[in-house]
């Protein structure tokens, strides 16, 4: 937990914030802006619902995870996404921070049995989602059959559409569903990584639901009352610690891996035993607490660590001298990584975010690569840098590229007392002329130039 009592640390995140803001209009082709009360600890895209001349509308998952005076929910909002080059410059700048943004609306509320830990959408169906609460079980939700409810202090729980079991202790963060299969990952607490097939269930959810007692008619109290449960297909042990974070391989349901407590990082592959298939000692020098699995590359694989820094390992070679061998280490944040994501729209472009407030993007293909032509104050940056969202004002705890808008992020943080508790919701999109090729963007700036002077000509 990041310490926020120093007078001197509020004012230099409020100087970085104030110096960020005024950047917005140069930084940004779209900011969006949202105010949460309570602090979402999970924020994932789901299905875009429709595209229109000048935004598309998508659906958003989000949590409310409250003190106990209301309960906690698992919220369906939809979001107005701007397209690109269609908001004002000075448009996106002006948002209070205390405000909600008109781009987020509620549209439906799930009353979660305990606080939504992870939030982690199918990505063949994605209204099929599943969830993790300080529990040994992982629950799935229908969010479209899930009836609306009312998060009022005493209400009845909404009941998961299926409940999977096997923990033997609580699991609460490491959680992954497959891009290839209906296959569910999880790790918890009992060091184990467990796999589910949900095959079976997907077509009968919606069904099921269909008939299930309108809520608050059941005086039942007991957990998950009637939700049907299935067990595992597999159990996977070979972590000395709790599993922080697990990932499937992109191109493989029965190839995944996983990162713990013990500072080590495991290949697992289901075909040939529930034995680690590699095991990587020392991955990281402190707790890992994030993976992920290229999707356009399946030999590189990303962890975040509590020692601050991301490390890109190949897994054709992991390891050296018994400990793990990474190709790059990404040293860009000040406090630990609770957050990595390979993008969807470029191969070598990632995003992470950290308790020190910063969500950074990073190309590991600018490594290396002379940056004269850019000026020299980018030597002042970390090899690979090439971007720094720093909007948030308190640890980043989730973010999620949107794979149905190029580009398009959507971050979370827990904010603490300093900024007002409850947290902040941002939903954006950096502006092209930073991502694209150079000679591209200098092109595009000629034609501006000559537009330009052509305009001064006619004045004189």
């Amino acid at each position: 937990m990041k310490d926020r009592g120093g007078k001197g640390t509020e004012r230099s995140v409020d100087e970085r914030y104030s110096q960020w803001k005024s950047l917005v209009p140069v930084l940004y082709d779209w900011l969006a802006n949202h105010n949460l009360v309570w602090p979402s600890l999970s924020c994932r895209w789901g299905p875009q619902l429709e595209q229109a001349t000048y935004k598309n509308r998508q659906r958003l998952y989000l949590s409310e995870q409250t003190d106990g005076s209301v309960p906690n929910t698992l919220v369906i909002a939809n979001c107005e996404v701007v397209k690109p080059r269609v908001a004002a410059a000075e448009h996106i700048s002006q948002f209070n921070e205390e405000a909600r943004s008109p781009f987020v609306k509620k549209n439906k509320t799930i009353i979660h049995p305990g606080e939504v830990n992870r939030i982690r959408e199918l990505p063949q169906n994605s209204k099929i989602v599943a969830t993790h609460t300080d529990s040994p079980d992982v629950l799935i939700w229908d969010v479209e059959a899930q009836p609306n409810r009312h998060p009022v202090l005493g209400a009845t729980e909404s009941r998961p559409d299926l409940v999977l079991t096997g923990h033997k202790d609580n699991a609460e963060f490491a959680l992954a569903m497959s891009p290839t299969e209906p296959f569910v990952l999880s790790g918890g607490k009992d060091k184990s990584v467990i796999l589910w097939s949900i095959q079976d269930y997907i077509s009968t959810l919606g069904v099921e639901q269909g008939s299930a007692k309108s809520p608050g008619s059941s005086g039942a109290n007991t957990k998950h009352a009637e939700s049907p449960s299935i067990g595992p297909r597999g159990i996977y042990q070979g972590h000395g610690n709790t599993v922080e974070d697990v990932q499937f391989c992109p191109s493989s349901a029965q190839e995944f891996c996983s990162v713990g407590d013990d500072s080590c990082l495991i290949l697992w592959d289901a075909r040939t035993g529930s034995a680690p298939a590699v095991k990587v000692e020392k991955a990281h020098t402190a707790d890992i607490h994030c993976v992920d699995w290229n999707p356009h590359d399946v030999n590189l694989i990303l962890t975040g660590s509590a020692d601050n820094t991301i490390h890109m390992f190949d897994r054709r070679n992991l390891t050296s001298g018994g400990v793990g061998s990474p190709t790059h280490t990404f040293e860009g944040h000040n406090a630990a990584v609770l957050c990595v994501q390979w993008s969807p729209d470029k191969s070598s472009v990632f995003g992470s975010s950290a308790e020190d407030g910063l969500l950074n993007v990073w190309d590991y293909e600018k490594i290396g690569k002379r940056q004269d032509s850019v000026g020299s104050r980018t030597s002042n940056y970390p090899p690979g840098l090439f971007f720094r969202h720093a909007g948030h004002r308190d640890k980043v705890v989730d973010f999620h590229w949107n794979a149905s808008d190029p580009w398009t992020i959507v971050s979370v943080s827990d904010d603490g007392e300093s900024t007002g508790g409850g947290g902040t919701l941002q939903i954006w999109r950096m502006i092209d002329l930073i991502y694209r090729p150079e000679e591209e963007v200098l092109a595009e700036l000629d034609k501006f130039k000559s537009h330009i002077l052509t305009c001064e000509k006619k004045s004189e």
